[in-house]
């Protein structure tokens, strides 16, 4: 469907504009205006990683319409399609692109696949504690210090702090690993990209939700996880990361981080149909000036208006 082909093809040129616009709104992006007639109830059942996110969206968009009220879930990106397919939710906020299963499913009672709307960057941090002196790290050995497959290509399994350069005191120490769960679309998204569509190793703490991770890791001096940027907190670093051994380490607000993605929200919307205007109201909101600022105030990267226009287009919202 069109809104896909958008996501993939900007994602690269995207991330290198809203890199720049991380601490600030594209200017170019419309400021939202209220229209009358907006009230009712919604539900947003979801992303953990989206949870805050869109819980902000929904105060700003209770600001502007008194009379709506969102309940908002974000227990992971898998709960998001069933709740679409059944009907229970209205927004299914998503930190990865839906299964062809799932899309099936939706597809199979409604006879049209869902729609997908890019709504936020974000880059999916490697976390260490405040205290450890880790200056950067490789993909490859990011995938041998949490998986039993090293599929990324590293030539040996990583158990010790000291196989990534680390002395002293630091040489012999093990690894405390911290992880998404596997309903989560994080966790999905660092398997396939991190480690090159591996397995997780069995020592793995898996974590409920993406605030658990960075606790995690704050708490243990020995601890290593991953989780969006938008959960980083002073007593965590978010290490640089290189594609390759020999290649340059990029910081997580660079543009050529190698673990950045689209955030999506997707809908039910009937391809010859109008969204509900409730729904309408808030994806125009989402895509604006002041729904883009909640982003860049979340420590997200707002949508530059290139993108988010054509966005809107193919919603509808024009």
């Amino acid at each position: 469907m069109k809104l896909k082909v958008i996501a993939a093809a900007v994602i690269g040129a995207s991330f290198v504009a809203s890199a720049a616009l991380a601490d600030r709104v594209d200017p170019d992006l419309p400021e939202y205006e209220p229209v009358s007639g907006i009230s009712g109830n919604m539900t947003s059942i979801g992303s953990d990683t989206l949870n805050n996110l869109m819980t902000l969206w929904a105060e700003e968009f209770a600001g502007f319409y008194p009379n709506i009220n969102i309940q908002i879930q974000g227990a992971g990106s898998g709960t998001a399609p069933t709740a679409l397919t059944e009907g229970t939710a209205q927004f299914g906020p998503m930190s990865r692109e839906m299964r062809t299963s799932e899309i099936q499913a939706f597809e199979d009672r409604f006879g049209y696949p869902p729609t997908m709307v890019p709504v936020a960057i974000d880059a999916l941090a490697v976390y260490v504690n405040q205290d450890n002196p880790l200056e950067s790290i490789t993909l490859p050995q990011v995938d041998a210090i949490f998986s039993d497959t090293r599929r990324c290509g590293y030539d040996q399994d990583i158990t010790r702090w000291g196989q990534l350069g680390l002395d002293g005191a630091w040489e012999n120490r093990d690894f405390t690993l911290y992880s998404r769960n596997a309903v989560s679309g994080t966790y999905a998204f660092f398997a396939e990209n991190a480690l090159c569509g591996g397995d997780f190793k069995d020592a793995i703490n898996e974590q409920p939700g993406s605030a658990s991770v960075v606790q995690g890791v704050s708490e243990s001096i020995n601890g290593i996880g991953y989780s969006g940027i938008g959960y980083i907190t002073s007593q965590v670093r978010a290490v640089p990361v290189a594609r390759d051994e020999g290649e340059e380490a990029y910081p997580v607000d660079h543009e050529d981080y190698p673990l950045s993605r689209f955030l999506f929200v997707y809908v039910n919307k009937h391809p010859n149909e109008d969204l509900a205007p409730q729904q309408a109201e808030f994806l125009r909101m989402v895509l604006s000036q002041q729904g883009q600022e909640v982003t860049a105030r979340d420590g997200y990267i707002p949508l530059p208006e290139r993108v988010a226009s054509r966005v809107r287009g193919e919603l509808g919202l024009d």
